[in-house]
């Protein structure tokens, strides 16, 4: 990797592409989540458009993370941006024929989440191999800014096109962006990776490769285990934000725009001070103050009352949920970045990919029955009381180990 003012310019091409096409996937994403909420009022179909989402991930990321070690990253980046585009466009021919059915936003959702299952760990590899050392945190405060940004501007426009046009037409929005990325990643030049026995190693021994990376840091694999388990109760909520707007609060899709903005602006807020004047000197720490964050934010959530003065702290609480969200995942993103050899680092991401995403279905089959039953708000306060909970215990088990390793006196 060079070391100069060059690798600003290649990371900048890479990131403004996959910002154009993180506005196209989160503008689809929002038309084609609210279009579900309209339609079936459900939680339990809620649940199962995440299951299609996200169990690709769950039984993919393996073949993910080898595939991003052995073969060329950024054509994988290519290839998965491409597909997720060419399936909205056979989308987009099929709806402007057929009457628009539940199975097909299914179908829609389930095939992003085999493209987004790919793309994910190929870049966050490519992101090391480009930028010094020094300047990860920076770099990823400025990734999740460009990504918040998207988050913002994807919402308003999926709601827009969702108001003007017919959902085949807002399916071309992914088109778009997916080009855009595709032809940014095209432009710039990846160092290639040196280790040239990646190619000779097969599946297995490169998963158990990749397992070792957490084994031999505690500090690493004690955070994961405590983003799992809150991510239990805290990933089936992204599903049951627009209920939350529609049904608990009983107002329209602009106001369920208006929440995921919200969001978006407060991990906004939180890249720009990653990305510009907070200097981080222990990434695990901030990362678990990002967990206690998320907790007390989601128990306040579900403590709202159903008005509109609750509904507008509703969406000021998404906001700091949002930030918190950031707080966790820019240090620890950082912190693989940089103590991961970089041969095994698409591996490292498509596990941590894998058991999170595992954490999506196996939650939303806990959290949909209890949310059709008592209120999708019930969710969000038992998703937040359980975070604290976890994080809780988490400590109080820290203490007991150190307790017992220390000498006697």
């Amino acid at each position: 990797m060079e070391n100069n003012t060059k690798w600003r310019g290649r990371f900048l091409t890479i990131a403004i592409g996959q910002a154009i096409s993180l506005i196209g996937s989160s503008a689809v994403q929002f038309a084609l989540i609210w279009w579900l909420a309209e339609q079936t009022a459900s939680p339990m179909i809620m649940g199962v458009a995440g299951l299609a989402a996200y169990l690709p991930m769950a039984f993919l990321s393996p073949f993910a993370g080898v595939a991003a070690d052995k073969y060329s990253r950024k054509i994988i980046c290519i290839t998965a941006d491409l597909s997720m585009g060419l399936a909205a466009l056979a989308a987009a021919f099929l709806l402007n024929a057929i009457t628009f059915p539940i199975w097909a936003v299914l179908v829609i959702l389930f095939v992003r989440g085999i493209g987004g299952t790919f793309h994910q760990p190929a870049i966050q590899s490519i992101i090391p191999q480009l930028v010094p050392a020094e300047e990860l945190v920076r770099v990823n405060g400025w990734m999740q800014l460009m990504t918040a940004g998207s988050f913002i501007l994807g919402p308003v426009i999926g709601a827009a096109l969702y108001a003007a046009l017919p959902m085949s037409l807002v399916l071309l929005t992914d088109v778009i962006g997916a080009i855009f990325a595709s032809a940014a990643l095209a432009a710039v030049k990846i160092p290639r990776l040196e280790n040239h026995e990646r190619h000779k190693v097969g599946f297995f021994a490169h998963f158990k490769e990749g397992i070792q990376v957490y084994r031999e840091d505690k500090k690493l694999s004690t955070l994961i285990i405590a983003e799992v388990l809150c991510m239990l109760f805290f990933a089936p909520l992204s599903t049951f934000y627009p209920l939350m707007t529609s049904d608990y609060f009983d107002l329209s899709a602009m106001y369920g725009s208006i929440v995921e903005v919200a969001f978006a602006a407060g991990m906004m807020i939180a890249a720009v001070l990653f990305g510009s004047v907070l200097k981080i000197k222990n990434k695990i720490r901030t990362s678990y103050l990002g967990l206690w964050g998320i907790g007390v934010a989601t128990t306040i959530c579900g403590l709202m009352p159903a008005t509109f003065v609750g509904w507008i702290i509703f969406a000021g609480t998404c906001a700091a949920m949002g930030a918190f969200g950031n707080v966790h995942g820019i240090p620890l993103t950082a912190y693989i970045q940089e103590t991961v050899a970089p041969e095994k680092m698409g591996r490292a991401f498509s596990l941590i990919g894998q058991v999170t995403a595992f954490t999506m279905p196996i939650g939303l089959l806990i959290s949909s029955p209890v949310a059709e039953k008592m209120g999708v708000h019930m969710w969000f306060l038992i998703s937040g009381l359980g975070i604290l909970l976890i994080l809780v215990i988490l400590i109080g088990i820290g203490g007991l180990l150190k307790k017992k390793r220390s000498p006697l006196t």
